[in-house]
């Protein structure tokens, strides 16, 4: 689809992180972009109040879902059950219920993007939850592909992204982890979020691609 002074693209999660590089990305282009989150009042574990921000919007074009969640970590014996449902509420079910928010506003040859994580197909100790919930999403697109056909939906799988996301870490503990992906990940640092921007440019871009993950994760699959 060619970007026009009537295109509409909404960004959820657009006001931080990944999402916002893909909103500048976006901006770059003809058209309106929206940036919903937290942020802009919006609660995507809230389906009324998703599908009333859809409504007011009218009809989109693309929609990418970057919202995300603080998933508990350690082993699943001493796993904060609790915790773990509520992430799940948030990055897997609000994804769902944003998708089913914006189908029936999406324009012939519109796009839907989400957001899974390299987790999903690297079996780590300690990180059920998002191995989970990923891997729930990555499954879920592809179901989505068929019945949403001909609109396409694709989902973007991140690797470890240099964002604010991990702000609440200690400085040392931060750079601790930005040390060890220069030493593991074959392309020798940690993504930026506009490398992950490109990711969602390409899905929305490439008429071809519909059911697809798209690994932006430095080689960490492979390392």
């Amino acid at each position: 689809m060619m970007f026009t002074d009537q295109t509409v693209s909404v960004v959820i999660g657009g006001t931080s992180g990944i999402g916002r590089a893909v909103v500048s990305a976006l901006s770059a282009r003809p058209g309106t972009v929206h940036a919903l989150g937290r942020s802009t009042g919006l609660d995507v574990s809230n389906p009324a109040a998703v599908a009333r921000a859809f409504a007011a919007l009218g009809p989109v074009d693309h929609v990418v879902i970057t919202a995300g969640s603080q998933a508990p970590g350690g082993s699943l014996t001493a796993l904060d059950l609790v915790a773990a449902k509520a992430a799940f509420e948030v990055k897997f079910w609000g994804s769902v219920t944003a998708v089913q928010a914006a189908a029936p506003h999406l324009r012939p040859g519109g796009t839907l993007t989400l957001t899974s994580g390299f987790l999903a197909r690297r079996a780590t100790p300690g990180t059920f939850v998002k191995t989970a919930m990923n891997a729930a999403l990555e499954a879920t697109v592809k179901v989505l592909a068929r019945e949403l056909a001909p609109l396409r939906v694709n989902v973007v799988s991140p690797g470890l992204t240099d964002t604010e996301a991990y702000a609440a870490l200690p400085a040392e503990a931060r750079q601790a982890m930005l040390d060890r992906a220069r030493a593991t990940l074959p392309v020798g640092r940690a993504g930026h979020p506009d490398d992950l921007a490109k990711a969602y440019l390409f899905a929305i871009d490439s008429g071809f691609v519909t059911g697809a993950v798209l690994d932006v994760d430095g080689g960490a699959l492979i390392a």
